[in-house]
């Protein structure tokens, strides 16, 4: 529960980044974090006047909103077709469409979660995020950075020849992941992503080009030990680092498998 002394639907991004400043004023998005806490918000600033609810495609790219909803991301058909069900893949397991009508990609994105499915995917890809003070820039450097009150404006998803695969493991089918893995093919080689270690996603390329040439069983576990020794795991209420290690191996073996044309288990 949180409780609002103002509330202030602003008229541009100016206006919201002035009152973003002070440490008592939120965005508020889409409201479903902020209610799992105890929290007294000074003003409530609102940005849904200023047209961020959009998802735009052109020749290059996907620009999608910062308040653009999660269930409007899982049902755009160019992004379906473009990520091959990737991302509608990480999005469906997330509690159920009425939360995800509700949840902003906006929110997802700058929270920076360790346990976000669609940031662990999105990290997979050519993204960069759009912010209203530092401009773009790629998503990766983005995760990496410390928090601050910037604002999100746009999440931009490029048309680069790639191609994605999203795994999680739950301990339920709508409950937060346990580990969270996207496997990415680019033409200069495979890359890993691994989110919910419970902290933030981390990717790991290929740089010792493991899986460089003819692809087999041997050097498909060669690389998903290499991903393991990567990756720092912790222990949560959900689940033990050690446990999470041995997972994220099995993910990145069926990912891989997946991208050179096994079964695949988007739908």
């Amino acid at each position: 529960m949180f409780t609002i002394a103002e509330y202030v639907k602003v008229h541009d991004l100016e206006e919201a980044y002035v009152l973003n400043q002070k440490k008592t004023n939120v965005i508020i998005g889409g409201g479903l974090w902020l209610r799992l806490g105890k929290k007294r918000i000074q003003t409530a600033i609102d940005l849904s006047n200023l047209g961020l609810d959009e998802i735009t495609e052109n020749e290059k790219e996907f620009s999608v909103g910062s308040m653009a909803t999660l269930r409007q991301l899982e049902t755009h058909e160019g992004i379906h077709v473009y990520t091959k069900g990737a991302v509608k893949e990480s999005l469906r397991y997330i509690v159920g469409v009425q939360m995800r009508n509700c949840a902003t990609v906006g929110g997802s994105i700058y929270g920076r979660f360790g346990f976000s499915d669609i940031l662990a995917c999105l990290l997979g890809m050519d993204c960069e995020v759009e912010l209203y003070n530092k401009g773009r820039l790629p998503l990766q450097e983005f995760v990496k950075m410390k928090k601050d009150n910037d604002i999100l404006v746009q999440v931009h998803i490029k048309k680069t020849p790639l191609e994605t695969v999203y795994l999680s493991q739950r301990n339920s089918s709508t409950d937060f992941p346990v580990v969270s893995c996207s496997v990415t093919k680019r033409e200069s080689g495979f890359s890993a992503v691994i989110g919910a270690r419970p902290s933030v996603p981390v990717v790991i390329a290929d740089e010792s080009q493991i899986l460089q040439g003819n692809v087999t069983e041997e050097t498909i576990a060669d690389f998903a030990k290499y991903v393991q020794e990567s990756v720092s795991f912790a222990d949560n209420t959900r689940a033990s680092g050690a446990y999470r290690r041995q997972i994220a191996g099995v993910l990145v073996k069926r990912g891989i498998k997946q991208l050179l044309g096994g079964e695949t288990v988007c739908r």
